[in-house]
């Protein structure tokens, strides 16, 4: 039973820690504002007691050190007395109070737009990240304590919302060294589904860089009816910098620099685009490095307050794309020439990177097939491994930027097949033209979730069909693989223990295909995806390369890279990678992606994110009516028992080969015994 926490106030007051530069970053001071124990101070597993610490973590960069020369515009940023430039952030660190029962493995999470997942993704916790001390939901079951692991979070993205508590990494703005400000041009677009008068220039909410003139001329807002159409320039005339509200006063515009008003409304099935010109461009650059930093103060600075041997990052869809971004900019280094990161495990990244060192950079802006369009997310090179591209004529590769080639981390890249629709995961194991598979690095393990989408998924709550209908519900929960990785991870770091062997479809066993090979089950009414998420050659400008700097906004886009897809089997489930007990015992076709039927245009592209569900026919009656191809639930299973069977068989086979753990098991046999139930309720 979960005992009742409270918290211990053991520090009430803030202590300064004034460190010493060192050689392996600048870690200014820390201000331990609370520390607690948590779980009534007793015992969370093998490793005893654990400890929460809350306060704020000081940065300062030297720009003339030769590790710091690969952020974007830090000689443009306002000094301190020492020529430093200063950074700040709130951080949270969990670990064992009894020193010689810590494992001395650290875990850091880059936060995704603030927000804290581990606990939920690996300890199924559930209430709030502030109540960690309090809450025994905010714990979950432990398995992160368990392992006698060193957590840690702290804030690296500038622009998450002024709420909520987020995570945030407080940075300087760039200037010329006269004080005037740098200014360049800023791109937002948007899709709607209902008409809108008034968008946040900021995505989801994010802080926007503001215009430097309502009247500038490089401010232009167009429309296109499809994600490659030709734009159209909307009048100066139709939109204005600002909001439209409706108070005692009567309808009418409020001045706003972080929106716009389009007087006819923002209509569905198009999309809208606005470049602008800002001023004041944040040091989004300075968050890799912090993150750098923060490491190095773990692992190798002698007043470290959570002292740890080896530690490894861990990454969720936007933190898995900074994940391999920091190691593709060259931050897996320290200032002192020590690795940062021993291992990394990137969560449902893709093949993407992203705008986390740039000028001007967004770090929320992502990239789908219908939103968030051609922001430098999704660019050569993909893979780690160096390889050629003909057609952009350079040659690159994640790890071609390390400064040492001892320093590149023992990663997994774990990706769900939603991935390869929306986010380029094939090209991070295949050639850049998509026709060639690419061996792996030593530390490299790449695994793939077989049919899930790319948030976890739930049993649906609604009753059954009696059609094979498609649904949006997607019963596969990830979390379970999850959670046996990060097991695996800590014993690869601690005893350097192999994890399990890469599961992933491949082209030469072809598993791995171009969406128009798919041989995907003619099932009445569904029809699967014509179209998968591209990535392209992008040209932003001459500056680009050297410096950075954006100056094509909008892009110019260039040849479309090789995308494939797994194959799938008869049930259209698909093929090459992890197979969870829902598609080794199927129950239903499980689709890692989703159209966007429900909308009233462009019907035909991808939804962001989610999959969806096409149950069996339960008999072969029900089947020849519908003429559906895949095997029946009959067919496949005579009674319940049998499933049962099927399903006990498919949990061991995952136990064993390291992707489920033992703990586990009962659950997901209950689960999937839940989805029986769901569909073949009376």
């Amino acid at each position: 039973m979960v005992r009742r926490c409270f918290v211990v106030p053991v520090m009430i007051f803030i202590i300064l820690f004034a460190l010493p530069r060192t050689v392996d970053g600048r870690v200014v001071r820390i201000e331990v504002e609370d520390r607690s124990v948590v779980y009534d101070g007793e015992s969370t597993g093998p490793h005893g007691r654990y400890e929460v610490i809350r306060g704020k973590i000081y940065f300062a960069f030297d720009p003339a050190h030769p590790r710091n020369q690969n952020i974007t515009d830090l000689s443009l940023a306002p000094r301190n007395d020492r020529g430093e430039v200063e950074a700040w952030t709130r951080f949270v660190i969990m670990q064992p109070t009894v020193v010689e029962m810590r494992r001395g493995i650290g875990m850091v999470e880059v936060v995704n737009r603030g927000r804290p997942a581990a606990l939920r993704y690996f300890n199924d916790a559930g209430g709030s990240f502030e109540d960690l001390a309090s809450d025994p939901a905010s714990l979950g079951d432990l398995l992160l304590l368990r392992q006698g692991l060193t957590l840690m979070w702290l804030g690296w993205q500038w622009d998450v919302p002024r709420n909520e508590g987020r995570f945030r990494l407080h940075v300087p703005r760039a200037q010329h060294p006269d004080g005037s400000p740098v200014t360049g041009l800023v791109r937002s677009d948007w899709v709607v589904d209902d008409t809108t008068f008034t968008m946040a220039l900021g995505h989801r909410d994010h802080v926007a860089y503001r215009p430097v003139r309502f009247d500038h001329p490089d401010n232009v807002l167009t429309r296109r009816s499809g994600r490659y159409a030709d734009r159209k320039v909307v009048p100066r005339s139709d939109w204005r910098f600002g909001r439209a509200v409706a108070d005692s006063v009567g309808a009418r515009i409020v001045r706003d620099s972080t929106k716009i008003t389009l007087t006819s409304g923002f209509q569905p099935g198009h999309i809208y685009e606005l470049v602008y010109r800002a001023s004041h461009p944040a040091l989004v650059g300075l968050g890799p490095a912090a993150i750098r930093d923060a490491v190095a103060y773990l692992k190798h600075d002698s007043r470290s307050i959570a002292p740890v041997d080896r530690v490894f990052g861990l990454g969720i869809s936007q933190t898995g794309r900074f994940l391999r971004q920091f190691v593709y900019d060259g931050f897996n280094t320290t200032e002192g020439g020590r690795m940062a990161f021993d291992g990394m495990m990137v969560l449902t990244a893709g093949g993407g990177r992203g705008s986390f060192n740039h000028r001007f950079a967004q770090p929320s802006r992502d990239g789908h097939r219908y939103s968030a369009f051609f922001y430098p997310t999704d660019l050569f090179p993909f893979s780690t491994a160096t390889q050629f591209d003909s057609v952009g004529i350079e040659r690159d590769g994640l790890y071609a930027h390390l400064a040492r080639p001892d320093h590149a981390p023992r990663t997994m890249f774990i990706n769900t097949g939603y991935e390869y629709y929306g986010r380029a995961a094939s090209l991070i194991h295949t050639t850049p033209d998509g026709t060639t598979d690419v061996a792996l690095a030593p530390g490299e393990r790449i695994y793939h979730l077989a049919s899930a989408q790319h948030v976890p998924g739930a049993l649906p709550d609604a009753p059954a069909p009696d059609s094979t209908a498609f649904l949006a519900e997607h019963p596969i929960d990830t979390r379970p693989v999850y959670r046996a990785l990060l097991v695996a991870m800590t014993n690869w770091l601690d005893h350097g223990t192999e994890p399990p062997p890469s599961a992933f479809p491949t082209v030469g066993e072809d598993t791995l295909v171009p969406v128009n090979a798919l041989q995907f089950p003619a099932v009445a009414g569904v029809e699967p995806p014509g179209v998968v998420h591209t990535a392209h050659r992008m040209d932003y400008g001459p500056r680009w390369d050297r410096s950075r700097v954006i100056t094509n906004q909008p892009p110019h886009i260039g040849r479309a890279f090789g995308m494939l897809v797994p194959q799938v089997d008869s049930v259209g489930n698909e093929l090459g990678g992890v197979r969870s007990v829902f598609v080794q015992a199927p129950l239903a076709t499980l689709t890692p992606w989703r159209l966007r039927t429900d909308a009233r245009h462009n019907t035909n592209e991808l939804a962001d994110f989610l999959g969806g569900m096409i149950p069996l026919a339960r008999t072969d009656t029900a089947a020849s009516a519908s003429t559906d191809p895949r095997p029946t639930v009959q067919d496949l299973y005579p009674a319940r028992d049998a499933y049962r069977a099927r399903v006990r068989e498919a949990a061991d086979r995952l136990i064993e080969d390291g992707f489920l753990l033992t703990e586990d098991r009962a659950a997901e046999i209950d689960r999937a015994m839940a989805l029986w139930d769901w569909l073949m309720a009376p």
